[in-house]
């Protein structure tokens, strides 16, 4: 059976004592939610050994915001999984629309980092998600296809609860705005039907969660959705209350 999963993603924020502070608050809140939704972390990399050391062996898990293909080598500035594994993480997001939009990463590289993570044991949120441009020519489903196809390219699961697909329109991040939940819905249909096609009935094991200006007040409509697992968080991940509101309704 599948959990819910609720992820925060801190972005560019949080200073180490500003991360201590805000995993302490988020720590004391969670007290009584109940065991069965996974809570994961995204603090930047200059935090995780703070957030890592703070969780311990509670039930939140530890995870990065990026990572590179490869295990070793002369990479300056990167990060490998194995790096990541070492420094208590379990989870990786690769492919967020920041990271595509910004930093130029391809679906190419998005798989690579995908492949590579899983094969050192890190468990994956991979981003999938078209820009206003994107959506108000009707290209939604083509450019949402197109990189749940890439990122799925020849992966082989050993455990589908590994696998995360969290579907991010890029115009609801950080705006204000976010996706009826209809719009998500219809969505997170096409990227189960893609799933289904590759992975038959293990399909149903693998997540897929929304992110895009989730709060706490539109979040109990979001997840009433069949196909919607979770969120991850942005913005109102940075507030303890706020995300532990979230969590506790998609505990519910």
């Amino acid at each position: 059976m599948k959990k819910m999963m609720v992820a925060g993603n801190w972005k560019m924020n949080m200073l180490r004592y500003q991360a201590k502070d805000l995993t302490q608050d988020i720590l004391s809140g969670l007290v009584d939610v109940k065991d069965d939704i996974d809570i994961v972390l995204a603090p930047p990399f200059t935090a995780l050994d703070v957030v890592s050391g703070l969780i311990g062996n509670s039930r939140v898990m530890l995870a990065a915001q990026n990572v590179f293909w490869e295990d070793r080598g002369a990479f300056t500035g990167e990060i490998s999984p194995a790096m990541l594994v070492d420094a208590g993480c379990k989870w990786v997001i690769i492919g967020h629309s920041e990271r595509r939009g910004i930093l130029g990463e391809t679906d190419t590289v998005v798989r690579k980092k995908i492949k590579a993570s899983l094969s050192d044991g890190l468990n994956v949120i991979v981003c999938v998600g078209e820009t206003l441009q994107e959506r108000e020519v009707g290209k939604t489903i083509k450019i949402v296809q197109s990189q749940v196809e890439s990122a799925l390219m020849d992966l082989e699961l050993d455990d589908p609860q590994r696998f995360v697909i969290a579907y991010e329109p890029v115009w609801a991040i950080g705006t204000g705005e976010n996706a009826t939940p209809k719009e998500a819905e219809d969505v997170h249909v096409t990227i189960r039907e893609i799933t289904g096609s590759i992975f038959a009935q293990d399909s149903e094991l693998i997540r897929i969660i929304y992110g895009g200006s989730v709060n706490g007040d539109n979040i109990d409509e979001l997840l009433h959705m069949e196909n919607i697992d979770g969120a991850l968080i942005g913005g109102a991940g940075l507030d303890a209350d706020s995300f532990v509101k979230i969590v506790k309704i998609a505990g519910e």
